[in-house]
């Protein structure tokens, strides 16, 4: 498999080079672990273990931890303009390694290197800049009457991040906190580490003062929930699974900490009857595929009316089509590999049960793409006449597994929509804005996209019901990082 493009270095050999596969980032020092467990890095599109990394423990935590609330009082009376600056920094060292991240990227979690390099990496390096021009213009002390209301960075705070989008997620939680003033220790995922560690590597380069940024390897039982209950962490930011969410909420109310979650979801897409099927269904298909389906976003329930049912299959059997499974490093490959083995056989057992269930497979299905033996490849799929009672409705698969669901009314469509105990995105595709934008308000979502419109790392991103609380992006995502103080008699006359 070709690892390198256009001469850069191959990331696994830089890292290796530098000595930092092995190492921790506290107190602005590579470091070695306290605790002696690894974990394997196994490249998704072969199945071989492409690196270990140490994973930490408690003392690991408490070293972190340490580090960061050495480095918050002087930290967070930066000014503002300083710590912008350092921002900018760290873009521009992101945008000249940007190779070798996608690089990485595809080699840990088996994104087609199209995508990292189109996706994963730009998208990534928009929240660092996002951060940087709420800053620009962020009042810290504004005048109510005769009292002063001060937004203060909240302090220390612990960030978990996820597998599937592994550089994004990080700096969609670690540039709004230390624009915000606060100190970090990151946990990333330890099934696709090695971008966070080209992250700490940006960091480091770009001069952040020692001990802002904390860089720390390890699994949820241990490093996790360490972080989560450490009474000198002040925050705790999770992106993952609800399951894993209820455990850091747990785990932190001992110590009443500020708690944020970016948990799972089951995205509706409400197609309306007036929409236009050829710009609201392939469009639909290749976002409930995004990153193979491995986007807590993803709109894996598509709502239809059930007159145009036929005209919905064909086309979004057609657009399936389009999709190249191989090799992510092929150029010519869409999609890539799923992230992990465990995922992979969940998406399998997935599928199998929509079937048994009485699902409607119109394309894909269970096993790998023909002439794909080894890795973890699989089928884009999709199923009809799924109803919102099927498993395969209700759970999220976490793969290019769409779903199908006809509506009979408007009314109908809106029940359906919100028959899950998820809430964090939805899509709402029509002809008619009022109506789209009605439909749209009825849905309880954080999230609703109108009619595809472009990205915007400035609207912010969060869930309703059982998919988290707070919210990430843009200046919602920052105020998640800073206290209210309110001064009273602040602008009174001597």
């Amino acid at each position: 498999m070709k690892l390198t493009s256009g001469g850069a270095a191959s990331p696994l050999t830089h890292l290796a080079d530098n000595g930092h596969l092995g190492l921790f980032y506290i107190g602005g020092q590579w470091v070695s672990p306290k605790g002696t467990a690894h974990a394997d890095v196994v490249n998704p599109a072969t199945e071989e273990i492409i690196a270990r990394v140490p994973l930490g423990n408690s003392a690991d935590v408490d070293a972190a931890v340490a580090a960061a609330r050495r480095a918050f009082a002087s930290w967070s009376r930066t000014q503002p303009g300083e710590r912008a600056a350092l921002l900018e920094r760290l873009q521009q060292q992101l945008e000249a390694q940007s190779e070798r991240i996608a690089q990485c990227l595809s080699l840990e979690m088996g994104a087609a290197i199209s995508y990292a390099r189109s996706a994963q990496v730009p998208l990534a390096i928009a929240h660092v800049k996002a951060a940087r021009e709420i800053l620009a213009d962020f009042r810290f002390i504004e005048r109510r009457g005769q009292t002063a209301i001060a937004r203060e960075a909240i302090g220390v705070c612990a960030l978990i991040t996820p597998w599937n989008w592994p550089l994004y997620q990080i700096t969609a939680k670690v540039a709004p906190a230390l624009a915000a003033g606060c100190t970090v220790v990151l946990k990333p995922s330890e099934l696709s580490p090695l971008s966070a560690l080209l992250f700490a590597e940006a960091i480091e380069q770009a001069g952040f003062p020692d001990g802002v940024f904390n860089l720390v390897h390890g699994n949820g039982p241990d490093v996790g929930a360490a972080l989560a209950a450490h009474p000198d962490v002040d925050m705790i930011s999770i992106t993952g699974s609800t399951r894993a969410g209820i455990a850091v909420a747990q785990a932190a109310a001992v110590t009443v900490k500020r708690v944020a979650q970016e948990l799972g979801g089951k995205s509706p897409n409400v197609i309306l009857p007036d929409a236009d099927l050829a710009r609201a269904v392939p469009p639909g298909v290749a976002s409930s595929f995004r990153n193979l389906g491995q986007s807590c976003s993803a709109p894996t329930r598509m709502i239809v009316p059930r007159a145009r049912l036929a005209e919905v299959e064909a086309l979004a059997v057609k657009a399936a089509a389009e999709v190249v499974v191989g090799d992510p490093f092929v150029e010519t490959a869409t999609h890539g590999a799923i992230a992990n083995r465990a995922q992979f056989d969940r998406i399998q057992t997935m599928i199998g049960a929509a079937i048994a269930e009485g699902a409607k497979l119109l394309a894909g299905g269970q096993g790998r793409p023909d002439g794909l033996k080894a890795g973890f490849f699989v089928k884009p799929t999709i199923f009809s006449d799924v109803r919102t009672d099927m498993r395969i409705a209700q759970d999220e698969v976490f793969g290019p597994v769409l779903c199908i669901l006809p509506y009979d009314t408007v009314e109908e469509a809106v029940a359906i929509a919100n028959d899950t105990v998820y809430g964090l995105g939805a899509h709402v595709q029509g002809s008619d804005m009022d109506l789209v934008r009605h439909v749209a308000s009825q849905i309880r979502s954080g999230q609703v996209h109108l009619n595809y419109p472009a990205w915007d790392p400035h609207a912010p991103f969060g869930g309703y019901k059982q998919s988290g609380n707070g919210r990430e992006y843009g200046l919602e995502g920052m105020l998640e990082y800073l206290e209210v103080k309110s001064v009273l008699g602040y602008y009174q006359e001597a």
